[in-house]
């Protein structure tokens, strides 16, 4: 829903009901990931995407269709309806979409999740997409890491699935969990969709030069909150990372020394350094490579720049095992030349480990195409 909150909310602000689609669950091969909305105005027009085009017209239909009627419905689209190839879901795989009406009669906190969304602050829609009773269907809470609005229809079933649901925010995971029509656990009858709006992962990027401009723009487009860092105030400056969200003046193993006690790295953290410079990427890599959770560390160099960082790290006392977090020189094998072909480069490679790709050319590779964590 991030990609279409600023249409989503145009709508829910003048009074309006949009129809919105969400894909809830995927099976097997599957072109959009489980939180991938498409929003339907009251005017028709269309916001977001469930299938990258496979199904959008059939589930335009059944946005509308919702509106129309003021009941969500889940719908699976895919290889085991016997219209699937009619609905153009060639690609194998299955998707559950979960449409409802929204507004401001039914949404009430919407607008209260954009602005957590906005502020990075964590949030989780809990919403029920199946139950024996229909009316339960379409209810949701609201809930961040201390608080909870709304209700599902019983103190049991809110309590079970505030605990879940807090869980999966705080793994930044978005997932169906299923329960007992009251909340019974290990039970079936309710689905629950729970989608998590964790804060958007960081990409740090040391090094004020130009292959960082182009990197800045690159983690932007894939979603990251990037920095660029810099001991050199006449390069980090704003005016020369206009993609960055901040540019920080200060030595860069201080400040991810500090950002690492405050607890802003984690697992999806990508740190990248660009600075060819061993006073300054030898010290960053230290602390990088001895932090307990980081989703990337690259560092960029000739071959003999590596081999020289290698055994100034060694003699820092940085050990084999920690150097095997290393990926030194930065990037695939893509025969990049420019800054803005090298930040490709090194984005391929984020993705590849973050997924488990291979990098190799999907005709040399076989079994599914989409990657599972």
């Amino acid at each position: 829903m991030r990609d279409v909150l600023d249409e989503l909310l145009a709508v829910w602000r003048a009074g309006g009901t949009a129809g919105v689609a969400t894909v809830v669950r995927t099976i097997r091969s599957a072109p959009r990931q489980p939180g991938a909305t498409m929003v339907v105005t009251p005017s028709g027009e269309v916001a977001g995407s469930v299938s990258g085009g496979c199904v959008e017209a059939a589930v335009y239909e059944l946005a509308t269709e919702v509106v129309a009627s003021g009941r969500p419905e889940l719908q699976r689209y895919g290889i085991s309806d016997d219209d699937a190839f009619a609905v153009g879901l060639t690609c194998g795989g299955i998707i559950d979409i979960f449409a409802e009406p929204v507004s401001r009669q039914t949404f009430p906190q919407l607008q209260a999740v954009a602005d957590d969304i906005a502020a990075h602050r964590p949030t989780a829609v809990a919403t029920v997409i199946a139950h024996p009773d229909p009316q339960w269907v379409g209810r949701r809470l609201v809930l961040g890491p201390d608080t909870v609005d709304g209700s599902l229809g019983s103190a049991r079933a809110d309590a079970a699935v505030t605990d879940d649901a807090r869980g999966l925010l705080a793994a930044g995971r978005t997932a169906v969990l299923t329960y007992g029509p009251d909340g019974q656990r290990q039970e079936t009858g309710m689905e629950v969709f729970v989608a998590s709006y964790a804060p958007p992962p960081r990409m740090i990027i040391f090094g004020a030069i130009d292959f960082a401009s182009a990197l800045a723009r690159q983690g932007a487009l894939l979603g990251y909150r990037v920095t660029v860092c810099d001991a050199r105030p006449v390069f980090a400056t704003p005016a020369r990372f206009p993609a960055a969200e901040e540019v920080v003046v200060e030595w860069p193993h201080r400040y991810l020394a500090a950002q690492a006690e405050q607890g802003a790295v984690d697992g999806r953290t990508a740190i990248c350094v660009l600075t060819h410079d061993p006073k300054f990427d030898v010290p960053v890599l230290e602390v990088a490579l001895r932090l307990p959770d980081v989703g990337y560390i690259g560092v960029m160099g000739s071959r003999r720049t590596h081999d020289d960082r290698l055994q100034r790290l060694r003699e820092a006392g940085v050990t084999d095992a920690e150097l095997k977090a290393l990926a030194s020189p930065i990037g695939l094998d893509i025969g990049a030349r420019t800054p803005e072909e090298t930040a490709v480069s090194i984005a391929a490679e984020i993705i590849a480990r973050r997924w488990g790709g291979s990098g190799r050319p999907l005709t040399e590779t076989a079994g599914r195409i989409h990657h599972d964590r």
